[in-house]
């Protein structure tokens, strides 16, 4: 078992930068992708990037590429979204999924361990 906890969500402004951070606990000496959904009010949770369980394949939306960067410190069994140029569209719940694989997947069916969450809201 993996537990994930979601941190560093908050209310920003348009343009302006955040960053979350997911801490994992339990069976970290397996290896585990990583990923970032969200879920927008009255929307389906989506993809939004991935990083390998060594850090050197990274996967994003379209929707974020160029302002969005994925990162892990496996020493410290955590994993960061860093995020900049934010927009009111990207308002959501962000959650952190891991997966017992090395591969990054964008589908959410493919992840086992979910965090609770933290929100991100981006003001115009």
């Amino acid at each position: 078992q993996v537990q994930l906890v979601e941190s560093g969500g908050g209310l920003v402004q348009a343009g302006g930068s955040l960053r979350v951070s997911c801490a994992a606990s339990g069976r970290t000496e397996r290896r585990y992708a990583m990923a970032w959904f969200r879920q927008a009010p009255g929307e389906e949770r989506e993809f939004v990037a991935g990083i390998s369980w060594g850090g050197s394949i990274t996967t994003y939306a379209d929707s974020v590429k160029r302002r969005f960067t994925i990162s892990r410190d496996n020493a410290k069994n955590t994993v960061y979204l860093q995020m900049n140029s934010l927009n009111p569209e990207d308002t959501a719940v962000y959650y952190c999924a891991a997966r017992n694989r090395n591969e990054v997947s964008t589908k959410q069916y493919d992840y086992t361990y979910w965090g609770q969450g933290t929100q991100v809201t981006v003001s115009s």
